[in-house]
């Protein structure tokens, strides 16, 4: 019987995860197109691996990447003190928590359309709150290579806000209230009770954040397809938009796959990271 239910899921992942990963691995050490068939592919071992060295967009993509990691604990910090002012010291907190997590649930297009409105060089309410407070020239955000990564990282953090607002407020409510009537009885302040309770207790939660946050960030597609489609000169390119590029508009399918496993590789090495540091700063 329980083959019978877990039958579908096992079925699932063989074939939309595990096999076109090894298909994707092998494909890795080929000069291929998708379009040619498969006779038409020619192993050349790590030549795409060498080539992807010396590709300026591919390693301007990956710094990107990188880049847009900082987003990750940016958006958990921000979210730890909100979720410690809603959860204390506000009323209705359930509508605090419908606001932020609006973005979530709401279309990527449709989330991208309202950022590209509000930070128009010319007529959105950003520049023109600027241009109100005396700033001459204000930046012209998704327009200007120097400002359109950490125009994008600002959106992200706005998506995302809502998820992990609302997990920490899950941690927070599990932490047992005895812990803060001792320590207010002992006359600890409530930054003192945040430092030595709510943190600490918190860090499982936090742990998990930070892992599920730098996965997804490395996934990051759509809003830089529909946002800035890599733009201007590739400063809000990704590895994973640089791929879709290489694989279904510039058809070198073995080239794209040789990306993939570099992302792959990255991604695992740093969840390994986490996952070997977390003894030292996790408490459980």
């Amino acid at each position: 019987m329980g083959y019978l239910f877990t039958g579908p899921m096992l079925l699932g992942v063989l074939v939309f995860t595990l096999i076109p990963m090894i298909f994707s691995f092998v494909l890795s050490f080929t000069k291929w197109s998708f379009v040619t068939g498969f006779d038409k592919i020619r192993f050349n071992g790590f030549d795409n691996f060498r080539q992807l060295l010396q590709d300026e967009v591919f390693l301007k993509s990956l710094g990107n990447n990188f880049i847009m990691l900082l987003a990750v604990p940016a958006g958990m910090g921000i979210a730890l003190i909100l979720a410690v002012i809603i959860t204390s010291h506000v009323y209705a907190p359930g509508a605090f928590k419908v606001i932020y997590f609006m973005p979530q649930i709401s279309s990527v297009v449709a989330v991208a359309v309202v950022w590209q409105v509000l930070f128009h060089p010319s007529y959105g309410p950003v520049n023109g709150f600027l241009s109100a407070l005396g700033v001459d020239n204000p930046p012209k955000w998704l327009a200007d290579p120097s400002y359109a990564l950490p125009s994008v990282m600002l959106l992200m953090i706005w998506i995302d806000l809502g998820v992990s607002l609302i997990i920490y407020i899950a941690g927070i409510k599990n932490i047992p209230a005895d812990l803060y009537e001792a320590a207010t009885i002992d006359g600890a302040s409530k930054l003192a009770q945040f430092r030595s309770i709510t943190f600490p207790l918190l860090t499982p939660t936090t742990f998990f954040l930070l892992v599920t946050g730098i996965i997804g960030n490395f996934k990051s597609f759509a809003l830089v397809k529909v946002l800035t489609d890599g733009g201007p000169a590739h400063s809000t390119s990704v590895v994973v938009y640089d791929m879709y590029q290489t694989a279904f508009v510039d058809l070198q399918t073995g080239y794209a796959s040789s990306m993939v496993m570099i992302l792959f590789v990255i991604v695992l090495a740093i969840t390994g990271l986490q996952w070997l540091g977390q003894r030292y700063w996790v408490n459980y």
